[in-house]
């Protein structure tokens, strides 16, 4: 069986194919960064104009490089949410449009079950049970996940995702946009310990994150630096490592927390801030020293891509689930939705 996948929910046009005996056949993607990097940040009309653009010719490009034709294709997956209206719904109605040419079912896939089963897509992918830290620019979240579809909320943040305080303290700084890149890599060249900075909520027993305080307080230091242009420079990149290692100490700090309350002992660290090398280098030493193991995804399904979508897609094809006519996307959809085990989050506080 082989499922195309279809990405579209915000600043990226990802499509794939995977196979069901084979594995991933083939991706391509195109990232409209330099598009939106002329406005500091994401403009939706613009996003679904472009995804209109690109979607028909990376399909063909997508079955070029596996091979294949259309009529080969088994199924049509596509992200139902969340992500911006605009953008699922270009993804949606030309998936829904394909399907139905080809004649064979689509399916909505949420787009946060995608991430969380993108580690899935290695030669040595994890197995279920395991605790999920899915964290980029809109979420930061830690999910107990039994199965497919079964899935836990155990905490999230209470304001900013990590992420979205990666940019917006890179805004502050001047570093442009994508921030949150710009960002981790000035942070290579820092001190991490030079600027003291909050760890919020760590040492409190539940599970919940919050980055909007470790943001003002990193913006204040910058906003009351004085000094030459040359010690200007290197407090920026102190700043910047020690505002990274800030983030990663509480994400990792919650996480292995999480491991303990659930009684598990497998952590997959997915979505865009876990190509973070800071966060990475914290998971490996996570491993060493506290008999625990991680997972994350190649550098190029950590963003938003095609084939997270498609393997998800696959795998609930395979459970014979599939949509009507209809196109139906959720900007927002809690992920949390997708399982009838869910349970309240105050049972881990």
């Amino acid at each position: 069986m082989i499922t195309l996948g279809v990405e579209s929910s915000c600043d990226e046009t990802g499509l794939a194919l995977y196979c069901s005996s084979q594995g991933l056949l083939a991706h391509t993607l195109f990232s409209q960064v330099d598009l939106h990097a002329l406005y500091g940040g994401v403009v939706p009309e613009l996003a679904s104009r472009d995804h209109v653009k690109r979607l028909v010719p990376l399909t063909r490009e997508v079955c070029d490089k596996a091979g294949i034709t259309l009529s080969q294709i088994s199924n049509v997956a596509y992200t139902r949410g969340p992500g911006l209206a605009g953008a699922l719904l270009t993804g949606a109605m030309m998936a829904r449009s394909l399907a139905w040419s080809l004649d064979v079912q689509a399916l909505g896939v949420h787009h946060l079950e995608g991430h969380l089963l993108a580690p899935m897509l290695e030669e040595q992918p994890p197995a279920f049970p395991l605790v999920c830290l899915l964290v980029s620019g809109g979420h930061t979240q830690l999910i107990e996940v039994r199965g497919l579809g079964d899935y836990t909320l155990m905490g999230e943040t209470i304001d900013d995702a990590a992420g979205e305080a990666f940019d917006k303290t890179a805004k502050m700084m001047g570093l442009g946009y994508p921030g949150g890149a710009a960002l981790s890599a000035l942070a290579q060249s820092g001190d991490a310990k030079a600027v003291s900075l909050p760890r919020p909520m760590l040492n409190r027993p539940n599970l919940d994150f919050s980055f909007s305080g470790l943001k003002t307080a990193a913006i204040t230091r910058w906003k009351a630096f004085s000094g030459t242009e040359a010690e200007r420079q290197i407090f920026m990149a102190d700043l910047a490592a020690s505002f990274e290692l800030a983030v990663v100490d509480v994400l990792m700090g919650k996480s292995v927390k999480a491991l303990e309350q659930s009684g598990l002992s497998t952590l997959v660290i997915s979505g865009g801030v876990s190509a973070n090398r800071t966060l990475r280098a914290a998971a490996d030493a996570m491993q060493r020293n506290e008999k625990l193991t991680a997972f994350y995804p190649r550098l190029e399904f950590c963003t938003d891509n095609g084939a997270m979508i498609a393997l998800a897609g696959s795998r609930r094809f395979m459970r014979g689930e599939a949509d009507e006519l209809a196109v139906n996307v959720r900007p927002r959809w809690p992920l949390e939705e997708l399982t009838s085990n869910s349970k309240l989050r105050s049972d881990y506080q």
